[in-house]
C-alpha cells in the first residue's frame, strides 16, 4: 500500500480527530505501513499507533520507539505476550486466560459479539470471570461483521458499551475505517483508524 504525504495524513488525522471529539484516542492502525514509511506519520503528528503483530511491533519501535505510544491491536498469541509488556502501554485484544496470566500492562478484553467462529475473543457471559481474575482489564473490545454499511454496525458498538458499563468498565475500542464516526456515537474511547488516514490516493 502507498501512503500519502506528510501533509496529507495530517489532514485526515486532524479531520478523524475533530470527527470523533476529544474524549476519543485516535489509534492509527500500522499493519500495513513499513518501517520507513512511518516517518510520515511521525511528520504529520501521529500520536497513538497500534500493530497487529509482534515481529513488526518489535521492527517498527526499535526505529521509532520514543516518537509514538505503542498499542497491541491484533491476536494476542499467548508466546507473544511478553513483546506486547516491553513495549506497548495497552493491549486491545485479550481473548484467552493463557495470555491474561502473562500480561503485566492494561488491556482491553476482546468480546465476540457476533458469534462468528472465525472471530476472536470471548463471549459475552465470560467477561465477569476475566474481569474477576485479572485486575488490569481497563475495557472492552469488538470487531462486528464486515459490511459496506456503517449503520450495521452500530447494535454491535451499543452493545458492547452497555456491557463494559455493566461490568464497571471505562474504556471501549470500536471502529475501523469504515464505522469509527458511529463507533464514536456510540461512546467508543478508542477507534482503530489505518487507511482512512494514511492510503494514498495514488495507488
Amino acid at each position: 500500500m502507498s501512503v500519502a504525504s506528510a501533509s496529507e495524513i495530517a489532514e485526515r488525522y486532524r479531520r478523524v480527530r475533530d470527527e470523533v471529539g476529544p474524549d476519543v484516542t485516535v489509534v492509527v492502525a500500522t499493519k500495513y505501513v513499513t518501517v520507513d514509511e512511518l516517518g510520515a506519520l511521525a511528520e504529520a503528528g501521529v500520536e497513538v499507533v497500534g500493530e497487529n503483530r509482534a515481529q513488526d511491533l518489535e521492527q517498527k519501535h526499535a526505529s521509532f520507539g520514543d516518537v509514538f505510544r505503542w498499542h497491541f491491536i491484533g491476536h494476542l498469541q499467548s508466546n507473544k505476550v511478553k513483546v506486547a509488556n516491553a513495549l506497548c502501554e495497552l493491549v486491545h485484544s485479550l481473548g484467552s486466560d493463557s495470555a491474561a496470566r502473562r500480561l503485566t500492562v492494561p488491556t482491553l478484553l476482546e468480546v465476540n459479539l457476533s458469534g462468528e467462529g472465525s472471530k476472536s475473543g470471548v463471549e459475552p457471559e465470560e467477561i465477569a470471570g476475566y474481569v474477576d481474575r485479572y485486575p488490569l482489564i481497563r475495557g472492552l473490545m469488538t470487531m462486528p461483521p464486515l459490511s459496506a454499511d456503517p449503520e450495521a454496525s452500530r447494535p454491535y458498538f451499543r452493545r458492547l458499551r452497555e456491557l463494559a458499563c455493566q461490568h464497571g468498565l471505562a474504556e471501549t475500542s470500536m471502529g475501523t475505517s469504515q464505522d469509527y464516526r458511529v463507533a464514536a456515537d456510540e461512546g467508543a474511547t478508542y477507534v482503530r483508524v489505518g487507511s482512512t488516514i494514511f492510503a494514498s490516493d495514488r495507488g
